[in-house]
């Protein structure tokens, strides 16, 4: 889309629209204080999945949020529309999918968006929307990408994640302890088994307390226990809600996880996190680090690397392919991945070692 000046609006209501993964939806709290920031005194609400409100809990930059439930049929998508219909001055979709679009073009005065980088599929969002970028997949990190509509509404960035908070008390853990998260959502970007149980032996024997969080879905309550992990472990899977886990991740010595949606918490609280990649490209995904305020990403598309309190470790393959960007060796999300079958424990082991003795 060619440059054009600035939208000269002065929004009182506002609509953001997320409807992905977790992840996702954490990613998009930097444009929330973005525009929080450039217009204190609007009002702004979040569509997203009912799944992932727990991500905004105590978000004091929210007005309220608006959960979607599940996969809506027809009928019900067009109730959606119709409750939305022109209730804000604002409204911004963060995704290039048909829903999202006509959300914002029936909710919004103004409306823009991401429009997919098809012609065939483009044209009619383009009608619909006020003004739209072009999303590219090989544009940058997730958060800068959705920061771009700072520059279309002139205003400016804010580059901080907003991690979900809560009164409500956690468990009570002895220090020095450490939070790992075993398993992602998809097996592709799962680490082996024998490497989380090496992992978890070697820092029991230092006398770290090691504490498991997870979903309640019973696959992975089988699946942790299944692991048979000493009975020094603490497994809280299933047992806190999200506000609660940033608590907990945040005061612990370290946090461990794989790419998913809690790695990308445990980033944002501050606390130092270890995120194992495989074949995601970490420019695009990787966590981003607490206190990076910079317009590039933080992480390259390989490599290993520690920025501010997040240490990236990417899986290795002796055909040099990472990242791949697909789903595992098969082309699947149920699919093993290579880089991260040969990532060693020792490996890992050695990175956690030498960056918290600096």
């Amino acid at each position: 889309m060619p440059n054009q000046k600035p939208l000269n609006i002065q929004p009182k209501r506002i609509l953001v629209i997320t409807l992905r993964y977790l992840g996702d939806t954490l990613l998009v709290t930097p444009l929330i204080s973005s525009l929080k920031q450039a217009y204190p005194d609007a009002e702004i609400d979040v569509l997203l999945p009912a799944s992932n409100a727990g991500m905004l809990e105590g978000n004091p930059d929210i007005h309220r949020l608006l959960p979607v439930t599940g996969k809506l049929g027809g009928l019900a998508f067009g109730k959606l529309l119709f409750s939305l219909f022109r209730r804000y001055d604002l409204a911004i979709s963060t995704q290039a999918g048909d829903r999202p679009t006509l959300c914002a073009a029936i909710a919004g005065k103004t409306s823009i968006g991401f429009v997919p980088d098809d012609p065939a599929k483009a044209w009619w969002k383009k009608a619909l929307l006020k003004r739209w970028l072009l999303f590219s997949a090989n544009y940058g990190h997730a958060v800068l990408e959705n920061l771009r509509f700072c520059e279309m509404l002139g205003i400016a960035p804010c580059y901080r994640l907003t991690p979900p908070q809560s009164s409500t008390p956690i468990p009570s853990i002895t220090n020095p302890y450490a939070v790992l998260h075993i398993m992602p959502q998809w097996r592709y970007k799962q680490w082996h088994a024998e490497g989380w149980r090496e992992m978890i032996k070697f820092w029991d024997n230092l006398g770290y307390q090691i504490v498991l969080t997870g979903s309640n879905q019973a696959s992975e309550l089988q699946a942790l226990k299944n692991l048979s992990l000493p009975p020094s472990v603490i497994n809280l899977a299933g047992q806190l809600s999200l506000a609660q886990v940033s608590k907990l991740i945040g005061k612990a010595d370290f946090f461990l996880g794989p790419d998913t949606g809690i790695t990308h918490l445990a980033a944002a609280t501050g606390s130092l996190t270890f995120a194992l990649f495989g074949p995601t490209d970490p420019a695009k995904w990787a966590p981003w680090p607490y206190g990076y305020e910079r317009n590039h990403p933080p992480f390259n598309s390989r490599g290993s690397k520690l920025v501010n309190n997040v240490y990236l470790i990417q899986g290795q393959t002796k055909e040099n392919c990472l990242p791949c960007q697909l789903e595992g060796c098969n082309r699947h999300r149920n699919s093993h991945s290579h880089c991260l079958d040969e990532l060693s424990a020792g490996q890992a082991i050695k990175t956690l070692v030498a960056t918290l003795q600096k």
